[in-house]
This record gives structure tokens, C-alpha cells and sequence, in this order.
């Protein structure tokens, strides 16, 4: 009797265990050692906001078209008064400017609406030689599942990495699922679903690598962690389970 409870034991134990290619990260990075990085703005999405900024020689002649200029400043309320100081972009991709009116956003980047802003100021007469700016004031990824800490990051910066959205939700738990992370993308209404695996480093070459505003990553959890919320709870209460049986089967048997 005890050989056979031990083998079964020994089943259950080696169900639960996780290699190490499912485990590390990058596990071929060397073949991308010395490799060029390709950086890419994002087109600006409904609902983004915008933060333009207009410069000139005079500055009282670039007032009317700097939301901060009219409001105060941007430290008079904190990152919610920055956000409501910026310009909303509506569902139909366009910003409301002052002294210009409606500008379509569809298909730009930051850089090339701050172009076309430009080039308005320049040929409708408001400004000589102006200089604008145009970031995205509410960049955001959305990081679930088996991470340590889930939830909505804000970030500033114009590129990130998906290393770096996993790591701002304090990388993954032993028990995440690294060959299969369930990405979430939207873009110009279009809904972009893919499937990552972050222990190859072909990650790397991968559009989902850098992260665009309004991602959402899903960390599903692995083998044995779906096995261990199923009936069997955990180690000790499989073995209870196995005890039970055993010990049934023996009564019967006499």
C-alpha cells in the first residue's frame, strides 16, 4: 500500500512543478544582442488628452491659444486640473482650438498634429514662426491577472516597453502563464488581440512590444495554478484526498 500511495503522491507533486523554459524570460536573448530598436509614436485615439502647448517671439500675442496661459497655470490643481487644461479628443477624432476651430486628429501622431497646427497658425495669419508641442496628458495601461500588483498605470513617457507596463505592476507571480500573456489593442475602433510569450526573445521584434496608450495586458495563470483551484485545492488537501481513497479502497477490500 505505501508504494502505491507514494507513486501517486509523486504524480500529484511533479503535476504541480513548472520548468524552467516556462519560468525565464528571454531565454534566446543573446540572438538579439546589438539589434536596432524601433521606436513609434501613436496616433491619437478618441477620448485622449491632449496637451498643446503654442510658442512665439511675443508672448502676449500666443495667449489665446494656451489653455494654461487662460487658466492660471497648471499648478493650481494637480495632475486633475493639468488633464481638464488639456483638449479632449471627441468620437468623431477631431480637438476643438481656440481661434482655429475644429482640428481632425485621424491617423496623426503628436508630432505630425503639431504640424499641422502649425502650419495653421502660420497660413491663417495668428502667429509668425510659431513653435507647438502636443503630448498626450492621459496615457494609460491596464495590467490584469496573475501580477503582483494589478491595475491601471499612468505613464509620461512616449514609449514603454511591455517589460516595463509588467513591471510596473510588480512583474508576474510564479503562478503567471509567461508563453501566453492575452494582449488587448485599440486602435481607430478596431479591436487587435494577440498572444505573447515573453520567455522568447522574438518578443522583441513583436508591435505589441512597445505599449500605445490604452492597453491591456492579461496575465492568465499557469497549469498547475488552474489545477490547484479546481477540486484539488492544494498539495496537503490532495493528499487528504488520496488518504480517503486508499483507506476506503482497504476497508472495502477486507
Amino acid at each position: 500500500m505505501k508504494p502505491i500511495l507514494s507513486t501517486i503522491v509523486l504524480l500529484l507533486f511533479l503535476q504541480s512543478c513548472a520548468t524552467k523554459k516556462e519560468i525565464l524570460y528571454l531565454q534566446d536573448s543573446d540572438n538579439y544582442n546589438n539589434t536596432n530598436i524601433d521606436y513609434s509614436s501613436p496616433t491619437i485615439q478618441p477620448n485622449d488628452i491632449l496637451k498643446i502647448t503654442v510658442g512665439a517671439l511675443s508672448q502676449e500675442a500666443i495667449i489665446p491659444y494656451n489653455k494654461s496661459s487662460l487658466t492660471g497655470g497648471e499648478s493650481s490643481g494637480g495632475a486633475n486640473m493639468v488633464q481638464l487644461q488639456g483638449y479632449l479628443v471627441t468620437e468623431k477624432q477631431t480637438v476643438n482650438f481656440p481661434q482655429i476651430g475644429d482640428i481632425s486628429t485621424i491617423n496623426k501622431t503628436p508630432e505630425q498634429l503639431e504640424e499641422t497646427i502649425k502650419m495653421l497658425l502660420e497660413e491663417g495669419g495668428h502667429l509668425k514662426d510659431p513653435t507647438v508641442e502636443v503630448r498626450i496628458l492621459n496615457s494609460k495601461v491596464t495590467v490584469l491577472g496573475e501580477v503582483n500588483s494589478p491595475g491601471v498605470y499612468n505613464f509620461t513617457e512616449q514609449n514603454i516597453t511591455l517589460l516595463q507596463a509588467l513591471g510596473l505592476a510588480g512583474d508576474l507571480t510564479i503562478n503567471g502563464k509567461r508563453k501566453d500573456i492575452l494582449f488587448i489593442r485599440e486602435v481607430d475602433g478596431v479591436r487587435q488581440i494577440a498572444h505573447l510569450d515573453i520567455t522568447s526573445a522574438d518578443i522583441f521584434t513583436s508591435p505589441f512590444f512597445i505599449i500605445k496608450p490604452n492597453d491591456t495586458i492579461i496575465v492568465n495563470p499557469n497549469g498547475p495554478k488552474v489545477k490547484s483551484a479546481g477540486y484539488i485545492g492544494n498539495f496537503g488537501t490532495a493528499l487528504s484526498v488520496v488518504t480517503i481513497i486508499l483507506t476506503t479502497a482497504l476497508l472495502i477490500s477486507r
